[in-house]
């Protein structure tokens, strides 16, 4: 025979609507975002692995001061048992859009090249080039792009196996995909572009694999040290240490796992937001659970009743969510992750991993919370439910309130503590909302300050980096040096520190202490918790020299992990003579320097690529977390303030039939629950600031460079006002609900 509580469902659903309605909408919207992140991840993250092997990408490469003799490359090949491939480019700036391109040849062994879209070049004045770079700067297949000079045709976009995170170099923090891309012509058209700015790079393949990165570092050492022997090399990056080839790949496994956590943490309190409505359902029903089970229902008969309709709503909610996820969501999330990185063609593939995490998990978290609840309420006695004592606890006679507070306040006090749970319940729930609306929020004015403090600490206007001494008859010019070393490996990476030697009497940057020890950058001090008195040890950027300096003073450069030095020091400490240099600080162009003899020139544009870049490709999905804390923040507060509501419905029921009219009630229930919002609003907003700072020096540490956390005011005004906005429209639905509870409410039994 049908068991009569299923008569109940339609019922329960239609006096409940509401509420069901709200879990699953938001519940709807958190599964398809995450299973669609993690099948557009998923598929992307295979495509990455699978590239490895499809386009045979190097173990490394080296870049020498001149072109490598073939019986240098020979016994380089068999000493370092390695592979050797020519690939030479140059760096040219581009006209039309401001920026520079970094010209390969077609590859056929390693490093190989995935066309994207249109065609190769074929002719000497046809170019293919990165498809994000292209998007980012409104380039079209078709376009005319003057490059270095020359006017050459865009015949295809390509996306290039070495280069799916477009870093023009390995130490940079974040790489920038408007100012810098990386392009590909044909042979003739490489010879038409010179020597001049030839750049004598080389990829190799072991002839055996590493087995992981602690055998590639090994392997990397012993082939750097017969490299240094042979050849002058003025870079050495292995495949390990290359983020341009592995920072996608990084990222990409670390957002997975970073909103999976996400999901089961919204699950977690979803689920406690589950129990306690099903818990207050109970309590209200708690005449008619007591008079089923005298009647002969178990208590697993009616758990089964009560958890059915919450792990309904979550399976339906789950497998709609993936049906979302698998189409919509995961084109909007791929179409991120292609506005992020240079990676090649994908193809969606079935996500067993998303469904257990989006589905089984969401489902188990939620069944063991409902579960423990409900068992906990529904081992009581039949006769404990018919006389409505459902506490566990004795029940204790209430604390008296001081007779001289008035009696409106003293009844708002006592509604407080007769909820206090669930009052509790709101304070935790706003804090994590809020949480996810800062980190939201704070983007756009962390990047802000990030520019503002780099634009005005910078050291001058264009700092000149040159391949060997030249000198200049501009009088604003300056003379320094610059190297670099590598911290030693600690708690954090090992990463490297931009060493710089400058004139006692420089007018571009001022030291105090020169000559007692060195200074480092606030960048630098922050990141490695640097104090003045402390020793520090680094060491070559390729060998293992180290070098120990004293800390005499942190200079104000955000811009870099940097030191500072005299520059007679640097030369002395590095082996230079007298009177070297390799740059200059200037605030006006070095006309009469040959471009051949110029490295690179660092200017604003440079230094803010990092600010430039994460607006682009984290921008949309901040929006997507605003929103989602706003959300969050509104469903916390309707469900729980819904329960306070019809846990006191009698109460109300009473008041309306002693005289008070809504709008009293409502400055008595309402406005109880407005204060809790509006006070738990203003101390959870600077608790969450101080875990978003917490989370953010813990993420940065396990990046190079430093970005340092910054909220300002304004982010917080803007969440208290996007907070009371939200209440507002939760606290008119309230009162609504308040407006509904009949008079006859107070003539049922409460004993």
């Amino acid at each position: 025979m049908r068991n009569p509580l299923h008569k109940r469902f339609p019922r329960d659903l239609r006096d409940e609507i509401g509420k069901y309605l709200v879990i699953f909408l938001f519940l709807l919207g958190m599964i398809s975002a995450t299973s669609g992140f993690l099948v557009a991840s998923g598929s992307m993250s295979a495509a990455y692995d699978e590239s490895f092997e499809k386009y045979n990408i190097e173990d490394g490469n080296f870049e020498l001061a001149a072109e490598a003799e073939p019986e240098v490359l020979e016994e380089l090949e068999q000493e370092g048992k390695v592979t050797i491939y020519p690939n030479w480019y140059i760096e040219e700036e581009t006209k039309e859009v401001e920026s520079t391109l970094r010209i390969f040849k077609d590859r056929t062994d390693v490093d190989l090249i995935c066309l994207m879209k249109g065609k190769m070049p074929e002719k000497e004045n046809e170019i293919a080039i990165d498809r994000m770079y292209a998007d980012n700067n409104d380039l079209a297949v078709g376009d005319r792009l003057t490059v270095g000079g020359k006017e050459l045709e865009i015949t295809g976009f390509v996306a290039l196996s070495d280069y799916s995170a477009l870093f023009s170099n390995a130490q940079d923090m974040m790489f920038d995909a408007m100012k810098f891309g990386v392009a590909v012509v044909t042979e003739e058209g490489m010879d038409d572009f010179g020597t001049d700015k030839l750049h004598y790079s080389y990829s190799w393949l072991y002839e055996k694999a590493p087995a992981d990165d602690t055998e590639a570092k090994e392997m990397g050492e012993d082939f750097l040290k017969v490299l240094s022997g042979k050849a002058i090399v003025t870079n050495f990056l292995p495949q390990y240490r290359n983020q341009a080839i592995h920072f996608t790949g990084d990222d990409i496994k670390g957002d997975n796992a970073s909103m999976t956590v996400f999901l089961y943490l919204v699950m977690v309190i979803i689920s406690f937001i589950f129990a306690i409505t099903t818990s207050n359902t109970v309590m209200k029903e708690s005449m008619v659970i007591g008079t089923l089970r005298a009647s002969g229902y178990s208590r697993g008969e009616l758990l089964r009743h009560y958890m059915t309709m919450p792990m309904l709503v979550t399976l339906v909610a789950a497998i709609a969510g993936n049906i979302l996820g698998y189409t919509w969501m995961k084109g909007f999330f791929a179409d991120m992750y292609y506005g992020s990185y240079s990676l090649p063609t994908y193809v969606t593939l079935w996500n067993g991993e998303a469904f257990v995490k989006t589905t089984i998990i969401p489902m188990i978290i939620l069944f063991l919370i409902t579960l423990t609840v409900l068992w906990e309420k529904l081992s009581l006695s039949p006769l404990r439910f018919m006389r409505r004592d459902l506490s566990r606890r004795k029940k204790k006679k209430a604390f008296r309130l001081n007779t001289k507070i008035k009696i409106m306040t003293r009844f708002r006090l006592r509604i407080i503590f007769q909820n206090l749970p669930n009052y509790i319940t709101i304070v935790v729930g706003i804090f994590f909302a809020n949480a996810i609306l800062l980190f939201g929020s704070m983007f756009g004015p962390l990047l802000d300050n990030f520019e503002k403090d780099i634009t005005g600490s910078m050291i001058c206007e264009r700092q000149y980096v040159l391949k060997m001494p030249v000198e200049t008859a501009n009088d604003q010019a300056e003379k320094y040096c610059a190297g670099s070393l590598k911290t030693l490996e600690d708690s954090l990476q090992s990463e490297e520190i931009t060493v710089y030697g400058v004139d006692d009497d420089s007018r571009y940057l001022e030291l105090e202490k020169q000559n007692e020890g060195i200074a480092v950058s606030n960048a630098y001090a922050e990141k490695h918790k640097l104090h003045v008195g402390d020793n520090i040890t680094l060491k070559q950027t390729y060998g293992e020299k180290e070098y120990s300096f004293q800390v005499s003073e942190i200079v104000y450069y955000p811009a870099a992990l940097a030191i500072f030095m005299p520059r007679e020091e640097f030369n002395e400490t590095f082996d230079k003579d007298e009177g070297y240099f390799n740059g200059y600080f200037s605030n006006e162009t070095l006309d009469d320097i040959d471009d051949r003899m110029i490295a690179t020139v660092i200017t604003k544009d440079d230094l803010t690529k990092t600010s430039r870049q994460l607006r682009i490709s984290m921008g949309n999905l901040m929006v997507i977390f605003q929103v989602f804390g706003v959300v969050m923040f509104m469903m916390i507060i309707y469900l729980l303030a819904k329960i306070i509501i019809e846990k006191n419905a009698q109460s109300i029921s009473m008041t309306k039939i002693l005289g008070y009219n809504n709008s009293e009630i409502n400055g008595l229930y309402v406005t109880v629950t407005s204060i809790v919002v509006l006070i738990s609003i203003g101390v959870t907003i600077p608790l969450a600031n101080y875990l978003m700072k917490t989370l953010c020096v813990v993420i940065f540490r396990e990046y190079s460079g430093y970005l340092a956390y910054h909220a300002s005011y304004s982010v917080f005004v803007e969440m208290l006002i996007l907070g009371v906005a939200a209440y507002a429209v939760v606290a008119w639905i309230l009162m609504r609900k308040v407006k509904k509870v009949p008079l006859a409410e107070a003539l049922k039994n409460s004993e």
